[in-house]
């Protein structure tokens, strides 16, 4: 293919300077013929591609195409390449060669991108007040305690009103999930109609064909709870919550830009809500003469009112360690010895864990994240300490126990003594039924008193403990004396003499 500006240097090379056709065709190295017809033209060349045609795939074709626009829908990262196409091919029969199915593809999708522009164009939806909600995660990165780490952001956005609510959490799990829609629906003052979501993993067990889903249970509990419909969006259709889509980059511009920092979580998210109640003041991009919080005032009362707050827990069933320890995540949480070896259940929560058997809570621990780390309660090992009273001293469970002053005082004194540990771990089992703060005041008047051991205080423990002692006497009024003795040291010597009369 020649350019214009070589085509114009061959008509000024022959009807300028007056060169003979061969000697051009020479110097451009182009052939006689080609010389010939561009010194008829006057118009930039337009070059049209012949139609393709693809004998070699013959019947085939037409089951290449219904595959190739079977999977146009689906989302890139689930479409097959050329080659696992053409070994579909090959199971129904073909014999021909790759190269020919690859040429079609590449062809196929060459059109697809030349196609109208009507096809992607959208029609502008509107939602009636107190019926949609949509539901997005984005990821970001923070400061927390001086640290900067990646996190995951839950995305609220109310279609009508275009009220937002975005909590932060450091992963994206199923118990995240469920808490985020706790506090929405707190935030929010009440439960939408529809709740519409990506096909998220944590929502959505199963992708069917067309709407069809199969939501996970615990998440149709949630839904159950609250009276909302769940809908998940088509597959590579992000325009059908394209409100809460739009809203991740904003809020990543608004909020997270430069990098916020934070102590903690707890910190970060009472700032969120707090910026949220602060951007209802822009105009609503729906209605530009109002604002958003005078629509979402038009709003709230449409939606449906919380009577009770979801228990969002997933529960895992896990057996206890012979070190009283359950493993969840990475991390280990303590449980009471007596429970060793048993398999119970334990509750999850975006911040919490109960360990619950036989119906009943029987630990409690505040969940953390990262790897490795233990979670004790030394009252757990109790009975163990019972039976083991040495291994008070080194017990990974009592290195960093946090005590009361006075009762660090009263073991560092105990431990220093003959079967000190054992008299300490007698103090504990008697304190565990008192409470830490009646054993605190025990040892507080033991180390007044200036004699520490195992009996005193214990003996002030009992003290304590003890019932108060009724001041006054309720007499029936028939025992009152009718008249009462009067005072009269005579009558003793009246004893002596003999002399008593009554």
């Amino acid at each position: 293919m020649l350019f214009m500006d070589f085509i114009a240097e061959i008509r000024r090379r022959h009807f300028v300077s007056g060169e003979d056709i061969s000697s051009i065709a020479r110097s451009l190295k182009l052939s006689r013929t080609t010389v010939r017809k561009h010194l008829l033209t006057t118009e930039e060349p337009v070059y049209r591609r012949k139609t393709r045609t693809f004998p070699k795939l013959g019947e085939f074709q037409k089951c290449l195409t219904e595959w190739l626009e079977a999977e146009y829908q689906l989302p890139k990262k689930q479409r097959r390449t050329a080659q696992r196409l053409f070994e579909g091919l090959q199971v129904e029969g073909y014999r021909g060669a790759y190269d020919s199915v690859q040429r079609y593809v590449k062809h196929w999708k060459l059109e697809q991108k030349m196609t109208p522009a009507v096809t992607k164009a959208f029609i502008p939806l509107a939602f009636p007040p107190g019926e949609t909600c949509q539901f997005d995660w984005s990821e970001e990165f923070v400061e927390l305690g001086g640290i900067g780490r990646k996190i995951k952001v839950g995305h609220f956005r109310l279609s009508y009103s275009r009220k937002m609510f975005v909590v932060a959490y450091p992963c994206e799990t199923q118990e995240m999930v469920l808490d985020a829609h706790n506090k929405a629906f707190v935030f929010f003052g009440g439960v939408p109609l529809r709740m519409v979501y990506d096909n998220l993993k944590t929502v959505v067990d199963t992708v069917f064909a067309g709407k069809e889903r199969k939501f996970n249970r615990r998440f149709l509990t949630l839904a159950n709870h609250y009276l909302f419909e769940p809908v998940a969006c088509t597959p590579a259709a992000g325009w059908e919550k394209g409100q809460v889509e739009n809203q991740v980059g904003n809020v990543r511009e608004w909020l997270f830009t430069p990098r916020a920092r934070f102590a903690d979580f707890k910190e970060l998210n009472v700032w969120l809500e707090k910026r949220c109640e602060e951007l209802a003041g822009r105009k609503n991009p729906g209605q530009k003469t109002r604002t958003i919080a005078e629509c979402f005032s038009e709003e709230q009362p449409l939606l449906r009112p919380i009577t009770a707050q979801f228990d969002g827990y997933i529960d895992h069933l896990l057996r206890i360690s012979s070190t009283c320890l359950v493993r969840l995540d990475r991390n280990h949480y303590s449980a009471p010895a007596i429970w060793v070896g048993k398999v119970i259940s334990v509750r999850v929560t975006a911040d919490h864990l109960r360990l619950v058997a036989d119906g009943e809570i029987i630990a409690e621990h505040e969940r953390y994240f990262g790897r490795d780390k233990f979670i004790f309660n030394p009252w757990h090992y109790l009975p163990v300490l019972e039976r083991k009273p040495g291994a008070l001293r080194h017990g990974a469970p009592f290195q960093d126990w946090d005590l009361p002053e006075s009762i660090k005082k009263v073991r560092d004194q105990l431990l220093k003594q003959p079967k000190g540990d054992k008299a300490f771990v007698e103090v504990l089992v008697i304190a565990k039924e008192a409470g830490l703060e009646a054993m605190e005041t025990a040892c507080t008047l033991t180390l007044e008193s200036g004699v520490i051991n195992a009996s005193v205080i214990i003996n002030e423990l009992r003290r304590i403990l003890e019932p108060p002692r009724v001041k006054t006497l309720t007499t029936v009024e028939s025992l009152l004396l009718q008249v009462e003795p009067t005072a009269d040291c005579s009558r003793y010597d009246s004893l002596l003499s003999g002399r008593y009369v009554h």
